[in-house]
């Protein structure tokens, strides 16, 4: 049974699956979302904790202040984002995945041994914008369908098609006069940013924010949304995101077996479907299926010898 807080869990990890889908979408494995994720929940938990100004005292916690976390959180991880993509996003690869990891960690490793972030017990007392986790389901439904929203627009403008282009092939792009460095810089501060305002709301949710939470195992965790979901559409992500967050809860009457099947699932997935389960491909027949077309699309209707393809993203 899916309950509002597992709900907010659920579109919480789309967010999070958004963040890792938008540099993967020009063809970069960045694994650097759950440190940008903990910069946001770190800025919402000192600013909500440290700041009386923020919590007004005859009781409850605006939303006006939560918002004003999440510009405060967007400024910051943008800025970070830029500066060290500009290092980084000159690595390919495997190699890129290896230094956002190390990013990762040594975010983690500075926050731990900071005083005021609270060190390995964290922050706890984070005041509450909502009375209930009805109200984080709505606030992060609402911040899932912006995501969305742009995400949509993103991929039929000129920059979205310069992403595909990269990731299709970066040097046939850079022949055509695409700046891939820009673009890449670009996916890597929109992936940074989500990250970031998926934190803040996460920081108050939770009631308590610990730097353990932006780890090397949320890196592989929120992949694996993408890697299951699949990464060629923002579909994808998000179907991954939802379903691979619910899984296990869903999973705990049969108790322990639960690992074994949830593990199961994130290792046949991507065997049985190695583009995940939402594909361009699936979309189009859905779209020639609702609109009654024909059995085919130019896109595919190539000689009958074999040679038909798919249609570039």
């Amino acid at each position: 049974m899916i309950d509002a807080s597992l709900l907010v869990q659920m579109l919480l990890g789309a967010l999070l699956a958004l963040s890792v889908y938008l540099p993967l979408a020009c063809g970069q494995l960045s694994l650097a979302t759950p440190g940008f994720y903990a910069i946001g929940g770190t800025i919402a938990a000192l600013l909500s904790t440290r700041l009386p100004a923020l919590a007004p005292a005859s009781g409850g916690y605006p939303l006006s202040s939560v918002l004003l976390e999440m510009l405060v959180a967007l400024a910051l991880s943008a800025a970070m984002a830029w500066g060290i993509g500009s290092l980084v996003l000159r690595l390919r690869g495997i190699y890129l995945a290896i230094a956002t990891i190390a990013l990762v960690e040594i975010l983690r490793v500075v926050s731990l041994n900071l005083s005021f972030t609270g060190g390995a017990v964290g922050i706890f007392a984070i005041p509450q914008p909502f009375n209930d986790p009805a109200g984080y389901a709505l606030f992060s439904l609402a911040l899932l369908l912006l995501a969305c929203f742009l995400c949509q627009r993103l991929a039929s403008s000129r920059t979205g098609r310069a992403m595909a282009a990269i990731r299709d092939d970066e040097i046939a792009a850079a022949s055509l006069g695409i700046a891939s460095g820009r673009v890449k810089r670009f996916a890597f501060v929109l992936s940074a940013i989500v990250a970031a305002l998926t934190g803040v709301v996460a920081a108050h949710f939770l009631n308590a924010w610990n730097p353990r939470l932006g780890n090397f195992d949320a890196s592989v965790t929120t992949l694996a949304f993408v890697v299951f979901g699949g990464s060629r559409t923002w579909i994808g992500p998000v179907l991954g995101g939802l379903v691979l967050t619910a899984l296990p809860e869903l999973l705990r009457p049969v108790g322990d077996l639960r690992l074994i099947v949830f593990g199961l699932v994130i290792l046949l997935g991507p065997s049985v479907f190695p583009q995940g389960l939402v594909t361009p491909e699936l979309l189009s027949w859905l779209r020639r299926r609702l609109l009654g077309r024909g059995p085919l699309e130019p896109a595919f209707a190539q000689t009958a010898e074999g040679e038909r393809g798919a249609p570039a993203p």
